[in-house]
């Protein structure tokens, strides 16, 4: 699933593209990715439409609109968006006054779509913690006191923290030497402070390189993001540890896999 670099990518490579244009034509190929409102409404509310302003919230993408609307996207597992688009995979297309269309991918319809009057109502906003980049050192520790989850599992709870994943919660984790099963609670305040730095280290470097491209994600123009080859721990199991050549593991964590350094992780 794309996570805060590669949903920050999107945007602001939407921003480059599309921004004060408008939407001409919306050609609907698969509705079950269009949650609200219905099609019909869905095509008519947009058509017309000019993009005035793109916002990125956690893993959420959302459009203001010149007509007083926003635009909602969630690329979940396997959601893309393309400019310009060609249509041959395009559960959705959005045809612009540039006379180029923006394709809206998703070859598993986990993705959704949401035309709505105000996005800070969606259940989905209101449920959202703090991005780590809103917050300062001490409300980190504070949160963490008293957290007897493991802390890779709280990590990806996006009530705790928002925008942070499966992946970059790896990531960071093996950069400060954490061992992912570890309890929140047992982290000192040394560990907290390296931990917080390695996240907002981590998405930020993953930014700068346009994402990871695991799974589905690709850039606006289709392309793949970069920040792969610099993995430290993510889908390398078995392999080597960059820092002391022990092999990797993988174990479940939250129903998910985990990815670590037996030695370099405690």
């Amino acid at each position: 699933m794309p996570e805060l670099p590669e949903v920050e990518t999107i945007k602001r490579e939407l921003e480059k593209a599309v921004l004060g244009k408008k939407i001409i034509d919306v050609c609907v190929h698969q509705g079950a990715v269009i949650r609200e409102p219905g099609i019909d409404k869905f095509k008519k509310e947009l058509i017309g439409a000019g993009i005035k302003r793109i916002l990125r919230k956690a893993k959420l993408l959302i459009l203001e609109l010149s007509n007083g609307k926003a635009l909602a996207i969630h690329l979940k597992m396997t959601g893309q968006l393309v400019y310009p688009g060609d249509g041959k995979k395009s559960r959705v297309t959005f045809k612009l006054s540039d006379g180029k269309a923006l394709d809206f991918n998703d070859q598993r319809l986990f993705a959704e779509l949401r035309l709505v009057d105000d996005w800070r109502d969606l259940k989905f906003i209101k449920g959202l913690g703090p991005e780590p980049f809103e917050i300062t050192l001490e409300k980190f520790k504070e949160m963490l006191d008293k957290k007897k989850t493991k802390i890779k599992p709280l990590l990806m709870d996006q009530s705790f923290i928002a925008g942070v994943g499966n992946l970059y919660a790896a990531e960071a984790l093996f950069r400060a030497r954490i061992h992912p099963a570890r309890s929140a609670a047992s982290l000192s305040d040394k560990e907290k402070k390296a931990l917080f730095k390695e996240i907002k280290e981590t998405l930020l470097e993953a930014i700068k390189y346009k994402g990871s491209s695991v799974d589905q994600y690709v850039q606006l123009s289709g392309g793949p993001g970069d920040y792969v080859r610099y993995h430290k721990v993510y889908d390398r199991a078995g392999k080597p540890c960059l820092v002391c050549k022990t092999p990797i593991q993988r174990i479940a964590l939250g129903g998910r896999g985990s990815y670590f350094c037996p030695k370099c992780q405690r």
